[in-house]
């Protein structure tokens, strides 16, 4: 079974300074998205794919990811996924011998800065980066999924300084 383990933080944006131009754009909606599974589907210049992710136990869920022809994701997006779609520029960060992902959500998820580190186990140690803030990894608001359904626009008067 493939797993994905995965801790989450929040970006303290006064230390953060991403290098123009380096970010990748990602799109992503959501054909399912329960407590037991969700499927989603994503576009970004490395290509279309559709990824099934189990249910989260702590850090770790099982995942599933399939290349799929941009054509067919494109119109997955326009047709079969809710509104609105996760749109956010990726910027993969080295550090301590690891490399980060830094979300910078826009659309209806503008002003939302995510770092995550995937491991290779649950108590693998992690070197925090200056601009890694709180950690909200057992906070599922913070799924792509949630923010999917629940913008972050609707709730920033009661998102946790990072």
């Amino acid at each position: 079974m493939a797993t994905e383990i995965e801790r989450k933080f929040l970006v303290r944006r006064e230390a953060w300074h991403p290098v123009s131009g380096t970010g990748v754009r990602y799109r992503q909606g959501y054909l399912a998205a329960g407590p037991s599974c969700t499927v989603r589907v994503r576009v970004s210049a490395h290509g279309a794919f559709l990824t099934v992710k189990g249910a989260t136990s702590g850090i770790a869920r099982a995942e599933y990811e399939y290349a799929i022809p941009p054509a067919d994701a494109e119109e997955m997006l326009a047709t079969l996924c809710s509104a609105p779609l996760i749109d956010k520029v990726r910027y993969r960060v080295p550090h301590a011998g690891r490399v980060w992902e830094v979300d910078e959500f826009e659309g209806a998820n503008a002003g939302l800065l995510l770092a995550e580190i995937e491991l290779p186990a649950v108590d693998a140690p992690v070197d925090l980066p200056p601009w890694a803030g709180r950690e909200v990894s057992g906070d599922p608001r913070f799924f792509n999924s949630y923010l999917a359904a629940h913008p972050y626009a609707e709730w920033r008067h009661e998102a946790p300084a990072p």
